[in-house]
């Protein structure tokens, strides 16, 4: 197989009725309609039998994530406990620094500077030094570059082809040759090259089958296999870093989308199926497509296929200004690229090694808009038990400030949490009502892989299905646990774009995921307003993920 289709996670909200069989066919059997058993429902801190048991889980929690703890504690207010995590944490740091890991030290500076910890001055180095050594030697940013070709073409001999050898593939008694390939530049003359996660997707899935080795094939040798590694990947933004033991011919420089518009002209190199050195050009044809759920991506029309995924998208002086990925099953024959930002932004965190995660807060939420204009992010919903929960922070609050940077949309979030770090601790500022201000400090949580599933699984119908599916529902009934009314849609939802209203009646009656827990499926018995309150079945289904989630 030349190439690996890309079978993306679309991180919208889709109506799915026209689908509905053939959804229903490949769901698991029908889940039952139960409510959890237990729904976290915070603290009393001025309960003493509380306290204690909050202290006993923040000590469970201490040898697992040392600064969970800590912020746990602050909450908490308890000094003996903040000293026992912040000596754990002076621990981690120290280790940190002897083994040279810049990336998890400033993490944990990071977080005291942002307690005012008294620890802070126990600390070998600053926080500024640490932000200087964490990107002083990761490739793409620190790497001396080369000088610019003559011309486009000329800037081939810095792609690769990417070659992943997994054996061989038996079907119906016949063995063939199974292999992925794709498309990397490097970004560093001692051999660090950048290509697509699901490019290399089978070498660091642990779900994955048999036994696969990584090759590259410089643009100049395309005979030769020469060994490489994975160094770290996101599954999230689609990229990884790599790193093969040559001497680069050429390195790329790591220029910028953020100038790119409609109708710019870009050029693409790779190995489409498997034919090195190919270049193709054309234009930028959209600049904001939501496919995933942190960040947009451009559309291009260059013609790219299966086995370009990975290969950078210049400019005519070679910078490059994005990572195309090819074969997205949903979208044939239209295609994709990442913005460099986004590569910049996690560099460091690649280079670090192993799997990138995202940071979230466990909320859910829209743009709000007042005058015409971007206020905030809106939180529409908060996960019992999640970090945004137990800074508490409640539906309805107006996040305008993280980190120090303003958010005024989604995405000012979304492009903040990109360059932010998972398991760390940050301030955030928002708004309640008109003339209430805060600001906490809030604990920043590993993503779930599929945040709809934990909300679906962690919190009661009527209010897991706000996220899930846009609509609020209040029971109705003390005998049926599947009766609800409607209290509340979000607009441009499933359920609003399903037609349902306001204090529609409606039965749940039965719930189904797919086989990875990536799709809910819901049949509901309603009368809907909208249609004359004439009742009968309606079937919906919704991604698991979506950009709402943060």
């Amino acid at each position: 197989m030349n190439g690996k289709v890309l079978n993306l996670r679309i991180k919208k909200n889709v109506i799915m009725l026209a689908s509905l069989f053939f959804i229903s066919s490949l769901l698991s059997s029908c889940a039952s309609i139960k409510e959890p058993d237990d729904v976290f429902t915070g603290i009393d801190y001025t309960q003493e039998d509380a306290r204690m048991e909050e202290q006993k889980r923040i000590r469970d929690l201490l040898g697992k994530n040392a600064l969970q703890a800590l912020w746990r504690s602050y909450l908490l207010k308890d000094d003996e406990t903040i000293s026992e995590c912040e000596e754990k944490l002076l621990e981690e740091f120290d280790e940190a620094v002897k083994k040279e890991d810049w990336y998890s030290a400033r993490r944990i500076s990071k977080s005291f500077t942002t307690l005012s910890s008294k620890a802070l001055p126990k600390l070998s180095k600053s926080l500024s030094q640490l932000e200087e050594l964490s990107v002083k030697n990761v490739p793409g940013l620190s790497s001396q570059k080369s000088l610019s070709a003559g011309k486009p073409s000329e800037y081939i001999n810095g792609t690769v082809t990417i070659w992943v050898d997994k054996g061989i593939r038996v079907e119906r008694g016949m063995g063939f040759a199974d292999r992925v390939i794709g498309s990397g530049f490097f970004i560093s003359k001692n051999g660090y090259i950048v290509t697509n996660h699901h490019v290399i997707a089978d070498l660091v899935d642990k779900k994955s089958e048999g036994f696969s080795r990584l090759f590259i094939k410089l643009a100049e040798d395309s005979d030769t296999r020469i060994p490489a590694k994975v160094i770290g990947y996101d599954p999230e933004i689609d990229l990884a870093l790599i790193k093969t033991e040559v001497d680069a011919p050429y390195v790329f420089n790591l220029g910028s989308s953020e100038d790119l518009d409609v109708g710019d002209k870009i050029f693409a190199i790779g190995s489409p199926v498997g034919l090195e050195r190919t270049l193709t050009s054309g234009i930028v044809s959209a600049t904001d497509r939501k496919l995933f759920t942190l960040g947009s991506v451009m559309q291009i029309d260059a013609a790219v296929n299966q086995g370009n995924s990975g290969g950078p998208c210049i400019d005519s002086k070679g910078n490059v200004q994005s990572i195309v990925f090819a074969g997205a099953l949903q979208y044939e024959g239209l295609n994709f690229a990442i913005p460099v930002e986004y590569l910049k932004s996690l560099l460091p965190a690649l280079y670090a090694g192993g799997k990138v995660s995202h940071p979230w807060l466990g909320c859910f939420g829209h743009t709000k808009k007042e005058l015409g204009k971007d206020a905030g992010l809106e939180v529409q919903y908060v996960f019992p038990g999640a970090s945004a929960s137990r800074a508490g922070m409640q539906v309805g609050d107006l996040i305008t400030e993280f980190d120090g940077q303003k958010v005024s949309s989604l995405e000012d979030m979304q492009d903040i949490l990109m360059k932010s770090s998972a398991k760390s601790i940050v301030k955030i500022k928002y708004r309640r009502g008109e003339s209430e201000f805060f600001e906490k400090n809030i604990y920043l949580a590993v993503r779930p892989e599929q945040p709809g599933y934990n909300i679906y699984k962690g919190d009661i119908i009527a209010k897991s299905f706000v996220p899930i599916f846009g609509m609020k529902l209040l029971s109705v009934s003390t005998s049926s646990s599947k009766k609800y009314s409607i209290e509340s849609i979000i607009k441009g939802s499933i359920a609003d774009e399903s037609g349902f209203s306001e204090n529609d009646p409606v039965e749940i009656r039965s719930i189904k995921l797919n086989d990875d827990n990536s799709v809910i499926y819901a049949e509901i018995y309603a009368k809907n307003r909208k249609k004359g309150y004439l009742d009968g079945m309606m079937a919906i289904a919704s991604q698991l993920d979506s950009p709402y989630y943060f």
